[in-house]
C-alpha cells in the first residue's frame, strides 16, 4: 500500500516537473505559495472579519482555526512523521523558493488554507468558493514547486477542511447552548 502511495506521489510530481513548467506559470505559482506563507492572507481576513461588529465571532473563529491548524501541523503531525521534502529526494530539482526546513507531511500552507477557506464557506457560500479556489491554487503551487508531494496536500486539504468543520460544529454548538 505505502509503495504505490509512493508511486502515485512520484508519478504525479515528476509529471508536473516535466510537462507543465513554464516561465508564466512559475511566476504565478510562486505567487499564490507566498500567498500562503506564515498563512498571512487568512489571518489578514481574520484580522478585517474583527474589526466588523457582525462578523466578529467569524474572525475569532479563524484566529482559533489558524493557531490550532498550525499547532496539528507543525508542532504535532510534521515531526512525527518526519517525511522528507521531495526536492531532497530527488535531487536534480531544485524549488523556485527558498527550501523550506521542516518535514513535508502535511502541507501546512495547504492545511492553512483550507482550514481558512472553510470556515469562510460557512460564513459565506459565495465568497467561501472563491477562498476554496484560492487555497487550491496554493497547494497544488506546493507540489508545482517540487516542495511537497501530492500526498501531502491532500493530507493538508483533508486536516484543514476536517478541522474547520469540527470547530464551526462546536461554535455552533455553543451559540445553541449560550440560548439556553
Amino acid at each position: 500500500m505505502i509503495s504505490a502511495l509512493k508511486y502515485i506521489d512520484n508519478f504525479i510530481l515528476l509529471f508536473i516537473a516535466h510537462t507543465m513548467h513554464s516561465p508564466f506559470l512559475d511566476k504565478l505559482m510562486v505567487f499564490f505559495t507566498t500567498l500562503g506563507n506564515s498563512s498571512q492572507l487568512w489571518l489578514t481576513l481574520a484580522i478585517v472579519l474583527l474589526l466588523t461588529r457582525k462578523d466578529r465571532r467569524w474572525g475569532i473563529l479563524l484566529c482559533l482555526a489558524l493557531f490550532l491548524e498550525a499547532l496539528l501541523c507543525d508542532g504535532i503531525l510534521k515531526p512525527f512523521i518526519a517525511r522528507e521534502r521531495p526536492f531532497m529526494e530527488f535531487t536534480g530539482y531544485k524549488p523556485l523558493i527558498n527550501p523550506p526546513i521542516s518535514y513535508s507531511f502535511p502541507s501546512g500552507h495547504t492545511m492553512s488554507s483550507f482550514t481558512a477557506a472553510t470556515i469562510l464557506y460557512y460564513r459565506q457560500k459565495s465568497s467561501g468558493i472563491f477562498f476554496y479556489t484560492v487555497a487550491a491554487l496554493i497547494g497544488f503551487s506546493r507540489i508545482y514547486l517540487f516542495v511537497h508531494y501530492p500526498s501531502d496536500v491532500l493530507g493538508g486539504i483533508v486536516l484543514g477542511i476536517l478541522l474547520a468543520y469540527l470547530l464551526v460544529k462546536i461554535s455552533k454548538y455553543q451559540s445553541l447552548l449560550s440560548k439556553v
